[in-house]
């Protein structure tokens, strides 16, 4: 029998140690809660997405009485980049949270489903990006998306 053992490096950071451009795409996940559409959960979700030139995209959570007819903010950032700028590759994706309450403390990870469609992504453009999850107390950064679903679904 053989072991595998997967390690998923993750840095902790403050907002005072994030780049400039990180930063100002943290702060744009962190607007883009406030146009979530989130009668039901009352948390509200925000994405950045910035691509290969520099064009950053927004994406909410958008809820629906005909649960799961939603979606979830990092994938409508994700498919409205890919659906207009399909020749650009993603750079950096940067997720913030609001529990109607304020912005929470610990960074929200992305569902299983964000995860995949993250991992095809990347796969897709050839590329591997960062991805940056925002919480109050602290900023978790990862180097390459792919990391957050190691044993992704692949044909």
């Amino acid at each position: 029998m053989q072991k595998l053992e997967i390690i998923c490096p993750v840095q902790v950071l403050s907002e005072e140690e994030l780049a400039v451009a990180d930063l100002q795409l943290v702060r744009a996940a962190c607007e883009a809660t406030s146009r979530s559409y989130a009668p039901y959960s009352s948390f509200s979700v925000g994405a950045a997405l910035r691509l290969a030139d520099g064009t950053v995209i927004q994406g909410n959570n958008q809820e629906n009485a005909a649960y799961p007819s939603g979606l979830c903010a990092e994938r409508t950032a994700m498919f409205y980049a890919h659906a207009a700028h399909p020749e650009l590759a993603f750079d950096t994706l940067a997720i913030a949270a609001h529990d109607g309450k304020g912005f929470t403390a610990r960074p929200v990870t992305p569902c299983g489903a964000c995860r995949q469609v993250m991992t095809e992504m990347a796969k897709v453009s050839g590329h591997a990006f960062r991805v940056l999850l925002y919480g109050t107390e602290r900023i978790y950064l990862l180097e390459d998306a792919r990391m957050l679903l190691p044993l992704s679904f692949d044909l």
